[in-house]
Formats: C-alpha cells, sequence, structure tokens
C-alpha cells in the first residue's frame, strides 16, 4: 500500500508564487501568447533526438513512484530500468508539492512526477521544458482524456508524461447512511444530518471542493472552474467551508488516518481517495463510494523534465520505461491509483483492478476536475478581472481552519 500524498501542507511564500506563475517577468518571452492558463510561458526547446544515455539520473518522486526494493525486495522497477539503459538512478522523495518545487529549484533532479498543483508553477518558472513525445513510444498508449490538458501543456505543447489518475470520491458507511449519496450536499449542507461526523481534506486545494460544489448550487456565482475564482467567488467558496468547520469531525492529509475514522465509524461521511475504500472494505467496513452528480476534484500526475537536466538521454527512456504497461500496471496497484497507459489493465495482477479505479473510464475522468495550480492570471479564461492566486487560498485555509 501506498503512503499517498501529504500534500501541500505549509504556507506557500510569496517570493514561490511569483517565480512559479509569473508571465514574462518569469523568462518567458514578452513577444510570445499566452497560453490558455493566461501566463506566458518561457520560450523553451524540447529535446529533437535521443543521444547516448549519460550513464546516471536523478529521480525526484512521490513515494512509491520509483521502487528500486529497498523498501519491499518484490517491488522494483528501478533496476530493470537501469539494466536495460545503463542509467544509474539515484531516487529523492518527497511528501508536498512545494518541497517538490523548491527542490526542483536547486537544479539536481533530472526528473520529477509533479501533480497538477506544482506542474504550471514549474512550466511558467522555466524549471521544466517541454517534452519531444515522439521520443517517448509508450507516449501512444497514454490514455487520451490525459493529454494536452491545462495542468501539463500550454498552447498544445506537452511539457510531461502522464503517470496516473485518480479522483477525489465522496465515501459513505452505508449502515449509517441511507438512501447511497449522490451530492455534496451530505458535506456542504447546513443542515447536513452527518454534522459532527464529517471527515473532509486538510489542504487549501480543498477550496476547490466547495467551488465546484457552488458551481451547480449558486450559478449566479458564474464559476466556470473550480480553480479559477474571483474574489467574489472566492469568497463565496471560504464563507461555505467555514459555514462547514463545526460539522467537521476530522480533516486528514494521510489517508490512513482516513481509512482508520470510517473503518470505526468516528466519521461517517467524507472525501476520500479511491485505495481509502478499498482498504476499508477489504477490512470489512460497510463503506460505498461515488462521484457525485456535481463532479469531484482529483489528481493527474506527470513526470516532468529539467530544463537545467544533463542527462536528457536517460530521462526520457525513464519517462518511457516509467509508462510501460507492465510497468505501469506494478506502480499502480503498489501506490493505488489509475494507470495512465491503456495497456496496463491487460498486465495488472488483480484482474478487477482497473474496474475498481475506472482506469479505461473517460466518462469517469470527464466528471473530474483535476488539480490545478490557482493564478492570478483566471484559468478559465478572463481577462477582465483578476482572480485568487494559491497564497491567498493558503491565507484563507488557516482561517478556515482556525
Amino acid at each position: 500500500m501506498r503512503r499517498r500524498k501529504l500534500l501541500l501542507a505549509g504556507v506557500l511564500c510569496a517570493s514561490l508564487l511569483a517565480a512559479g506563475c509569473g508571465t514574462s517577468g518569469s523568462g518567458g518571452s514578452s513577444g510570445a501568447a499566452p497560453g490558455g492558463q493566461g501566463f506566458t510561458p518561457p520560450k523553451l526547446e524540447p529535446l529533437a533526438a535521443l543521444g547516448q544515455p549519460e550513464g546516471q539520473l536523478s529521480v525526484l518522486a512521490w513515494p512509491g513512484y520509483a521502487e528500486n526494493g529497498s523498501n519491499d525486495p518484490g517491488v522494483n522497477w528501478v533496476t530493470p530500468f537501469e539494466q536495460e539503459t545503463g542509467c544509474k538512478v539515484s531516487v529523492k522523495t518527497f511528501g508536498t508539492s512545494d518541497e517538490a518545487l523548491s527542490l526542483m529549484k536547486t537544479g539536481q533532479y533530472d526528473v520529477v512526477s509533479a501533480s497538477g498543483d506544482a506542474s504550471l508553477r514549474l512550466i511558467a518558472s522555466g524549471d521544466v521544458e517541454p517534452v519531444n513525445t515522439s521520443l517517448v513510444p509508450n507516449y501512444a498508449d497514454i490514455q487520451p482524456f490525459l493529454k494536452d490538458k491545462p495542468w501539463n501543456s500550454v498552447n498544445g505543447t506537452m511539457y510531461g508524461i502522464p503517470h496516473g489518475w485518480g479522483a477525489n470520491v465522496l465515501a459513505w458507511r452505508t449502515d449509517k447512511v441511507t438512501p447511497a449519496l449522490t451530492s455534496w450536499s451530505a458535506m456542504f449542507d447546513a443542515n447536513s444530518p452527518y454534522k459532527g461526523k464529517i471527515i473532509a481534506y486538510d489542504s487549501p486545494i480543498y477550496i476547490a471542493d466547495a467551488a465546484l460544489y457552488l458551481m451547480a448550487h449558486q450559478p449566479d456565482l458564474g464559476i466556470k472552474n473550480p480553480y479559477a475564482l474571483d474574489e467574489k467567488q472566492f469568497q463565496a467558496a471560504v464563507g461555505l467551508l467555514k459555514q462547514q468547520r463545526p460539522q467537521v469531525s476530522e480533516y486528514w492529509s494521510d489517508y490512513l488516518k482516513e481509512a482508520q475514522s470510517l473503518k470505526n465509524g468516528d466519521g461517517v461521511v467524507g472525501t476520500a481517495w479511491q485505495v481509502t475504500v478499498n482498504q476499508v472494505q477489504k477490512d470489512g467496513a460497510p463503506v460505498q463510494s461515488a462521484v457525485p452528480s456535481e463532479g469531484a476534484t482529483g489528481w493527474s500526475d506527470t513526470w516532468m523534465l529539467a530544463t537545467k537536466s544533463a542527462h536528457k538521454t536517460c530521462a526520457y527512456k525513464w519517462m518511457n520505461h516509467i509508462t510501460d504497461p507492465k510497468v505501469q500496471a506494478q506502480v499502480a496497484e503498489y501506490f493505488g491509483e489509475a494507470p495512465a497507459n491503456s495497456k496496463a489493465c491487460a498486465q495488472t495482477s488483480d484482474k478487477n483492478f482497473c474496474a475498481g479505479y475506472h482506469a479505461d473510464d473517460a466518462d469517469y475522468a470527464s466528471k473530474i476536475h483535476y488539480w490545478t495550480t490557482p493564478i492570478t492570471q483566471c484559468l478559465d479564461g478572463r481577462t477582465d478581472t483578476k482572480c485568487t492566486d494559491y497564497g491567498e487560498w493558503t491565507r484563507a485555509w488557516t482561517e478556515i481552519k482556525g
């Protein structure tokens, strides 16, 4: 089982936001057209052709993404890569996206497994460069619904190779909650019958969950993208979370703690990952989950290449290796997520694994609003107003929790 992300902890400093979310001031060409995300990315060219492998590779990854057998002798997809390519791999794991951003700025790492709350900042700051997908044969089999998306591309140019994804689902105990839930109202309604038994995700990015709910229930606010909130929309989402605060029994960032809460019945309704639900069900607790009618937030991770990398051929070979169907199947089952490679499901040891994670379900994936860094340039395309950035989200989250 994976030790899933303790995401987005701590306060994001203003200087990091400026470096990660600027326009021409962060290295972009002033004559270039802004991307669909509202900022001008630095003008960088992808690698044209592979050379001789450089003999080494430094990988920065979420725990569970680049296993070399040191944690479990039976879990190792680094050694076969080293034997095949001659690229000796060193792995550094990180616990939060902000930590990954800081580490990438040192220039010591060749590739990083970036979540959507970090990828735009890496692109805007010039710390990662576009990728030539034709040099990654396995890219052809990546699910189409993960390609050319706002968190991994700009103006149709890919800045990485998709790795894995998942939704933040609504989970509930079926012995305490009837009928089956179909809306996030169970979490956000002021009169929720589950007051004091609600479990919520502990992160500033959770503000997007409130915004997603308001998209459906207060359309007059005009929210089109839960990560693009002007001041009025932002205050509405923050207000909803402040209203929810007294009803929340626990905020979680470690999925194992949430699993324990659901198993014990301390919480009966909550935001969860599918791996949490699967674990609790395996332990015998009566828990069900769904993506409600309003949709859900979620994550899609991307392998990105450092602009300063001196080992780019090894890096490209790694991005191809880690998205190989067999390796993708191994990582997905170990980590607890849907694999990006469409051929991976045929390689899983548990033949029901991909069905449980909706890996091949494009309709399911379309209901997910994947984590994307909130920046002042509105991600929904508006140019007549400024949106709230992640620094503001972080400060508001501190106020919400009190």
